[in-house]
């Protein structure tokens, strides 16, 4: 495994939509191993490939109950609504306050292409969420309350 560099705001990929990914070989699990240590490591809770410079759809999320990781997501239910701060690795040291669904359900593959599907709530629902819009080029100052100065 290796730590790759997080792009920062700024950058053209973060505004990008990225495309579906395809293969799931092992070029992919080194990706999503270098992903996982690489937001450890900065002491995130998720992080998605286009903030290390990959325009594909896939993610890894941690919220403290273990590492998920989602390709090709999609939210197929929500429910709810919770407002909080959130934060994001790409712009560091800046949180603004987004409302987002308290309940999802997520459509995905996991690393291997096998289909999966996840329901999550509170915190795990915010972070798929904020991952998922990643891969749309939509950063959470796009729905902030209130953008935060960069």
């Amino acid at each position: 495994m290796a730590k790759r560099n997080i792009v920062k705001i700024g950058d053209d990929v973060l505004r990008k939509v990225c495309r579906t990914q395809l293969t799931f070989d092992e070029r992919l699990h080194q990706i999503l191993d270098d992903m996982a240590e690489t937001m450890y490591d900065a002491d995130g809770v998720g992080l998605a490939a286009p903030q290390v410079g990959i325009l594909r759809r896939f993610c890894v999320i941690d919220v403290g109950d273990g590492l998920i990781e989602l390709i090709n997501p999609v939210i197929t239910k929500q429910s709810g609504t919770q407002t909080d701060d959130e934060g994001c690795l790409s712009i560091p040291g800046k949180s603004a306050s987004v409302t987002r669904p308290m309940n999802v359900t997520v459509r995905a593959q996991d690393r291997n292409g096998k289909n999966i599907t996840i329901s999550a709530e509170g915190l795990k629902a915010r972070a798929f969420c904020h991952e998922i819009d990643h891969l749309d080029g939509v950063l959470y100052i796009d729905k902030a309350e209130k953008t935060p100065k960069i």
